[in-house]
Parts: structure tokens; sequence; C-alpha cells
């Protein structure tokens, strides 16, 4: 019985269903057949030895036919049968013919070829007979010397096993491994070499360490793991050696950290999936509070990223620069974005270049509010891009422009003299509104109102506005009309302000100029402000009006002679009027509407009045309203991040305080290898304390495929991972007969794709098996998985047999996240966006927010309404939800509720629109809100 339990462990190698030949036609083979009939017989008298049979005479035959070949794949397979023969008889003692198989190892070992002496080295290994072994020790000794390091490194193996098992074969072993090591330069055999010191000799491995400590840093990462491994089994020995190896631990801190290689991964992995999972982890390892300070000395090299193309990688990029920005490096990292910002400007404008500089200013926005120092050299990069094209860009430098000249007083003079300068160079209208009231708000000294009042002329051309539209239209019409007056005889007088054309009876019809639109003939050029009030925009006008209002009323404060002072508020009285006039005259392609002319009346009484009140609200409420709004703002952005800092760390107020000088030794763990348990607990993270709840929810994402009565029963784990989908199904043979070639068939139906085809696996009676299949996932789309499984039954002539599995339905929650936007970012998505999917409401739920909350909950979206705008019980409810998949697709919901006033137990009613890029985005998410909202939900208890 002894002799069957001490039989080593050998290869594992799977068999084939087929006859084998008799041994008398295997010796044979062997014998007399080519290279190839060879190779065939001794495999399959490698499968006859594994299956537990014997071939009597089979050793000689290879010995003597098969062991002198030089065929690398007969030297493989030959490995291996040398491992599995028996080498002894009954006795205990060793076979004769092994004399001869040792000589054969021998040669090996000396063998030219790198690879025989390495592979036969590796065998030995797992050789447990010390009379074969010793007398190849010379040639494994000599092994140590050899040129290539794939020799030596298993060579130093060898050893290692050999002396673990039988060290009265190599006894000066770790002193010729501790040599080995001075000498050697290959970081895999010094690694290997390490190791056998730590566990053979340990002295002689701190020894080796002290000799070259200050050279650690430059290790390999393999042998750097190695030395912390006995760094850590010396102190927790003998904590009194920590001070000994305390610069070698900080030599280690400061060599090449996981981040880096990080790093490197994304810049040379060409996958743009591959670099937003590998930048999931780079934000993941900036959690950690001790990774934090060593990924802020890596900013420079993960700004290297930003070459990157891709949209996604770029924005991910900067949020993570962003949170790993700090004093020692901002100067580093603005002068770079600035130089990509500039790239921008200077390249063909493209889909994505609009959106990355606009990344991009929002991120320098971000960075002078934190750091107000460098706002000086970023503000006049800036301003350059308020004459883009590119409408959102501009929005968001002068949102920045706002903030910083509100917030530091400072830079105030540089910023209206940066905005002056773009003045008469911005092209959108939106811009040159927020621009106007920027200038006219902080615009605070006589001459910067001067300066700011000649822009405003310059923009808007000659006044009165109208006369010279009139005066322009007459002589470009005159102009144009002497060919048709040549033609038809008619008779026009360039200086008159109408139009005389000869009607089909012969009579003249005259008419008004102030009553039609001038249709002109010729593209005229206009200035910018004025082009505005042309088109009918007449905002613009207004904002206008009221920035000319608070200019004057400013310049009278600051001036003292009182004739300036009339001269310039009737200046701004007179643009304002020249604007109210062209309002009404009828020449813009839209009348001014009632607000706006309300508005420039009221400015107009504002400057003729000069009363206190409206001059202290003109001049000073504005302020106090943006300095609020700032503020709140500023709070609300803290609040934010309070509470995120606080989820990520909170403890709670009745744990436990774990002293480890007080536990006792069974506490300590002193049965298991610590090391091992500290090292995957900080790879892995603290000790999972939720088993039961992941469980739980493995369970809930079980699918049965059969029913209990069929002959296979099947039933699937749906594992949903970020880019694909692993089934891992369970299929169980519930009849009596041996199931051949089991088959599991699949077939998928949306932007679903089966990566690999499952092997075919045979079933015995009552047995059951897991078969594992991988689906690649492409947009965000309800997707189907169908199928069935196919076999056949051992003795059975019929044709296959089939079981059709029930279809399994991939979920479009598990790719949707919840995100976050402007409202000016939502807006034009929204307008953008082609597929929009209208869902009607249809629920028992009979409040508003409990509604609302549900919503969220079921479809993952997060609500970009304050909560101090849903707050309140007025019986309807208006609500923009947004959420992003992980392929980059956007998802925006307009939410419409209203509930039947005096009818507290009526259900809610009303409309949820739902807007996407793609088809299949839309109709999903609506299929998906259809599917929830029936769902019962009980208000909470009070």
């Amino acid at each position: 019985m002894m002799s069957v339990t001490e039989q080593p462990c050998y290869t594992l190698i799977s068999t084939p269903d087929s006859d084998y030949p008799p041994p008398d036609q295997l010796r044979k083979e062997l014998e007399i057949g080519d290279i190839k009939a060879k190779i065939d017989a001794l495999k399959k008298a490698i499968y006859i030895i594994l299956n537990g049979e014997k071939i009597p005479g089979i050793l000689m035959a290879v010995v003597k036919f098969v062991l002198p070949l030089q065929d690398h794949n007969v030297k493989k397979l030959l490995l291996i049968f040398w491992e599995i023969i028996p080498k002894t008889s009954p006795d205990g003692k060793l076979l004769h013919e092994m004399i001869l198989v040792c000589d054969a190892y021998r040669r090996d070992l000396q063998h030219p070829n790198e690879f025989i002496r390495g592979s036969t080295l590796r065998f030995l290994c797992k050789l447990k007979e010390p009379e074969i072994l010793e007398p190849l020790m010379p040639s494994i000794r000599s092994c140590l010397e050899h040129r290539h390091s794939y020799v030596r490194r298993n060579a130093v193996l060898a050893i290692y096993t050999i002396y673990r098992n039988f060290d009265f074969l190599i006894p000066d072993g770790p002193e010729l491994i501790a040599n080995f090591l001075e000498r050697e330069q290959d970081m895999s055999c010094k690694r290997n070499a390490f190791m056998m010191l730590i566990h053979a000799d340990q002295e002689r491995a701190l020894s080796y360490l002290t000799s070259c400590i200050d050279q650690v840093h430059s290790f390999g990462d393999i042998l750097q793991l190695v030395i912390v491994e006995l760094i850590y089994k010396v102190c927790h020995a003998n904590p009194s050696e920590r001070s000994r190896f305390i610069r070698c631990i900080y030599s280690l801190l400061n060599a090449t950290t996981a981040a880096t290689c990080y790093i490197e991964i994304i810049l040379k992995e060409s996958d743009n999936n591959v670099k937003l999972i590998v930048l999931d982890r780079l934000i993941a390892l900036k959690e950690q509070p001790n990774q934090e300070r060593v990924m802020q000395e890596l900013v420079m090299d993960i700004l290297r990223v930003l070459a990157t193309p891709d949209l996604e990688v770029r924005k991910k990029t900067l949020s993570l620069i962003l949170d790993l920005v700090s004093s020692r490096n901002i100067e580093d990292i603005v002068l770079v974005l600035k130089k990509e910002v500039t790239k921008t400007h200077n390249t063909t404008e493209h889909e994505d270049t609009g959106k990355y500089r606009q990344l991009l200013v929002r991120t320098l926005h971000s960075c002078c509010i934190k750091f107000p120092d460098i706002s000086a050299t970023v503000i006049p990069v800036l301003t350059e891009f308020l004459s883009d094209t590119n409408e959102l860009a501009a929005a968001d430098v002068l949102v920045f422009v706002r903030e910083a000249i509100q917030k530091f007083e400072g830079l105030r003079p540089l910023i209206i003299e940066k905005l002056l300068e773009a003045f008469l160079s911005i092209k959108s209208v939106k811009v040159h509104r927020a621009a106007i009231w920027i200038l006219g708000e902080y615009a605070t000294s006589a001459d910067d109102i001067r300066s700011v009042m000649s822009k405003v002329r310059q923009s808007l051309g000659e006044i009165p506005i109208v006369d010279d539209e009139i005066r322009k239209a007459a002589g470009e019409q005159t102009d144009a009309e002497n060919p048709l007056a040549q033609g038809t005889g008619s008779v026009t007088n360039p200086a008159a302000p109408s139009a005389r054309l000869v009607t089909a009876d012969g009579t003249y019809a005259t008419q008004s100029i102030f009553s039609a639109a001038v249709t002109t003939t010729k593209k005229e050029e206009r200035p910018p402000l004025r082009k505005y009030l042309m088109e009918g925009d007449f905002f613009i006008g207004a904002s206008m009006a009221t920035t000319l209002t608070k200019l004057a009323l400013r310049f009278v404060q600051q001036v003292s002679n009182l004739q300036t002072q009339n001269q310039f508020c009737a200046e701004a009285m007179l643009v304002i009027a020249a604007i109210l006039h062209l309002g009404r005259s009828g020449l813009p392609q839209k009348p001014i509407s009632n607000d706006d002319a309300e508005r420039l009346g009221l400015c107009l009484k504002v400057l003729s009045d000069r009363s206190p009140i409206l001059v202290e609200v003109f001049t000073d409420a504005c302020r106090r309203s943006i300095s609020l709004m700032l503020a709140a703002k500023a709070e609300e952005e803290a609040a934010a991040q309070k509470n995120l800092e606080k989820n990520n760390r909170s403890v709670q107020a009745d744990d436990l305080v774990s002293f480890k000088q007080l536990l006792s030794r069974n506490e300590l763990g002193g049965l298991e290898d610590v090391f091992e348990s500290s090292l995957s607990q900080a790879l892995v993270g603290s000790a999972q304390r939720t088993g039961l709840d992941l469980s739980v929810s493995k369970l809930n994402k079980v699918t049965q495929l059969t029913g209990f009565s069929d002959p296979v029963y099947a039933e699937a784990y749906v594992n949903v991972n970020q880019y694909d989908i692993v089934l891992d199904v369970l299929i169980v043979n519930q009849t009596a007969d041996t199931l051949q070639n089991c088959t599991l068939e699949l077939a998928t139906l949306g932007d679903l794709k089966l990566v690999e085809k499952p092997s075919a696996i045979i079933l015995a009676p009552h047995d059951f098996a897991n078969i594992k299949a991988s689906v690649k996932v492409a947009s965000t789309e309800n997707g189907i998985i169908f199928g069935n499984i196919v076999y056949d039954v051992t003795g059975s002539t019929s044709d296959r047999n089939v079981v059709v599995l029930n279809d399994i339905h991939i979920d479009i929650m598990d790719y949707i996240m919840p995100a976050s936007c402007t409202d000016a970012e939502f807006r034009q998505m929204w307008a953008d966006f082609e597929w929009e999917n209208k869902v009607t409401v249809n629920t028992n739920i009979n409040d508003l927010n409990l509604y609302l909350q549900h919503l969220l909950k079921s479809t993952n979206m997060k609500c970009l309404t304050p909560e101090k705008a849903l707050a309140g019980d007025c019986g309807f409810m208006a609500a923009n939800l947004y959420a992003r998949s992980v392929f980059g697709e956007d998802a925006l919901a307009n939410l419409s509720l209203e509930k039947p006033f005096g009818k507290p137990d009526a259900p809610v009613t009303g409309h949820i629109r739902i807007r996407a890029k793609s088809q299949g985005m839309a109709l999903s998410l609506g299929d998906k809100i259809n599917t929830i909202q029936k769902a019962s939900v009980k208000p909470p208890v009070a």
C-alpha cells in the first residue's frame, strides 16, 4: 500500500477515445517505422501507460530504437515517457534499463541545443529517484555556466529541487548558488537563485542583499518582488531588523510603479477600449491614499495620453489630471494644456476638435480657480477663442472669464483689455451678449468706460441706424434697377425714398421703403452688432441698452464735469433710441418684441431721470446677484466633494479597533502564511464582508434554459463584463445513457457576436459539466442569445437529439451608467439627437417624487434638475435625466408629470420623452421604462 501512495503525480494528458494496437504491433512500429510512425506509436504508448496498463518490453524498445533519435518532437515525448514509466522493480530497486536512460540524460545535458538542455533540466526537477540523479550532478553543475540564460535559469531550479529533496547529493548547493548569484547578470536567473537562498540559506540571502542594497532600484520587477518577500519574512520574525532595510524599501518605493506600467500600456496600445480600461485602473489606483502622491509625480507622463485622437480617452485623461493637480505640478500642467489649446486652434476643424477644445477650456478653468496665480498666463490664451466658430468653447471661455473677473480683482484690467481686443472678432450672438454684459458690469474707470462705448459704436456702425440702412438700400436698389428700368421704360429717382414700378395696365405703383423688407441683390458686410439686429435678434439690443445704462451711470459717478456727463449720457441714449427705432422701422427680418422694446424704454427713462433707487439697482444690485450666484455654486461643489470624500472614507462609530500588539498568537494566524494573506489583501483589497450578498446577486442572474423533465437540464449564469458577456452554462444529463458529442449551439440577435463555438463534450449517465461561452457586445441595445443542445446517444442509430433552449435576454441596464452634463450640453445634445421615443406614463404610483426616484433607480439615469427645483407640492413636475453607456452613447430623457388636483389617490400621469443618437438606444430604454413603471412601489413609511 505504501508504494501506491508514494507514487509521484504525473502530467495529466487528455486521452482520446480510440482503440489502441496490441503491444507487439506497438513495438514493431517503434522498431521499423519512420519518425512520424515512431512519434504516433510513442504517443499511443504514453496513453496506454497513463490509463494504468502495462506494455511488456516497451522500455527496451524505446531505449534501442527511439532514444538515439535527435528529432525535437521525439525529445519532448520522451521526457513525458520517462516521467510516467515505472523506474523501479516491485522490490523497489532501480531497473537496469534506467542506466542507459541515465546516460541519455547526461548526453542531453551536454547537448549543443539550449532548448534540449533547458527542458531536460526542468524534467529532472520531477524525478524522485536519487540513484538516477547522482551520476548527473557534474553535468547539472556545468549547466550553471552555459551561455544561454534559459539553461542557467533551469539549472538553478534543478539544483534547488534536488537540494530540497536530496541535500546529500549536493551539500554545497547554497554556496554554489551564492557564488553564481554574484556573477550572474540575467534577472530571471538571479531571481531563481535568490529564491533558493531564501529557502535554503537565509543568511547568505541577507548577505547578498546587504552587498547590493544600493542597486536594488535598478533590479527587475521579478527580483524586487523576491527581495520584498525576504524583507517581510525577516522583519516579521525579528521586528528589530526593520531599521536595517529602510533604505532598501525607500529605493523600492522610488522604483517603477504600477502606475508607470499602466501609462506605458496606454501609450503603446492602439485599441481605444484597452486605453479606457487601463485609465479606469489608474483612476482606481488614484483613490488609494498611498498612491496619490506617486501619481502626482507621474502627471506629465499621463499628459502624453492626450496625443490619442479619441475624445473619450482625452476626456477621461483630463478628468484624472484635474484630480492630480497640485501646487508642485500646476505650472507644468498648464503649460502643456496651453500648447494643446493652441494645437486645436491651428488644426483643421473636425467634429471632435471643438469638443476637445471645450474640454481643455474647462480643465484650465478649474485649474485657475484652484490656483489663481496662473490665471494671468491662461487668460490671454483663452480670450483668443472668443472669435472661435465653436460657440460652446467660446461660451465656456466666457464662463471662466466671468468667474475670474469676479473673484480676482487684480486681473480685472487684464481681462477687460483682452475682451476689448477680441470684441470685434466675435462671431456668435450669445458670446457677444455675454461679453457685453461682462464689460458693462466690470468696466469701472472712466477710460475703460470710454473704450467700451467706442467698441460698441464700432460694432453698430453709423448712427442713426435706420437712416444709414435706408441710404445703403436706396443706393444698391438704384444700381440694381437701372438695367430693369431700361427694359421697361420706368423712371426712377436715386434720391427718392420710394421705388416706383409700372403695373400691368401701364400705371405707376409706388411702395414705401418703410413698409417692405428690403431685398438686395448683393450681400453687404455689416458690423457684427448691427448684423444681429438686422436679423431680428433684439435680445442683444436689450442687453446692450442695459450695459450702456450701467456705463453711463458709473461714468456720471466717476467724472465731475457736468457737460462731459451729459455728453456721454446723450450718446448712450442716442444708441438706445437708434436700436428702438430700428426695431419698429420694419427693416429687420423680424420686428422687435414687446419685452425688448419695454426694456429699451426703461433704460431711456433711467438715463433721463437718474432715480437713486434705479441707479443703485443698475450699479450695485447686479454685482451682488452675481456674487451670490457664484458663492452658491461654490458651496454646492464643495458639498458634493465633501460627500464624495465622506462616502469613500466612511468609518462606522461602532467599528472594532484592532490593536496588533494585543492580539493573541492564534488571532495573528500563526498557522497561515501571513505574507501571502497580506499580499492578497494588498492586491485585491480588504476582505469581502458581503459574501452572502454576492452569492445572492449571482443567483439572481441565473437563467433556466430547459425544463426539469427534459433529458438534458441546462441553466446559465450570465456574467456581464464591460465589453463582453460570459455565459457559464451548467448541463446535466438526466438520462441513464451516455451522451456523445454533446454540443451547446448558440446564436445571437442584435449587436452581439459569439467569440468562439463551444467544444463538444461527453456526458456520462446522470453526470454534469460546465461550458463557458463568450459573447462580444458592440452597442447598447437589447440583445437576445438563443440556441439549443445537440447530442448523440451511445448505440442509437437515430438522428441527433435536440433540446431547444429558452432565450437569454441581455438587460440594457448592465451597460448604462449615471452621468452628468451641463444644461448647455443637454440642450445641445437634445437638438442634435434625431431619434426620439415618447413613452406614456402608466403606473399605480400616486406620488410625483416617488415615481421619479423609482425611475432613476430602475434606469440607472441621473436627474440633472436640482433638488430645489423639484421641492414642494404643486401638482406637476418637469425634470431632465441623463446617462451614458460604457460605449460612449448618450441617453437623454425629459420627464413631464402631473397629478390631478384634489385627488390624492389618483395615479401620476404624463409623458417621458427619450432622445438618443442611435435608434436602438432610444427603443431599448423606452422598453425598459415601459416594463419597470408597471411595477408596484410602496410609498415610504413616515
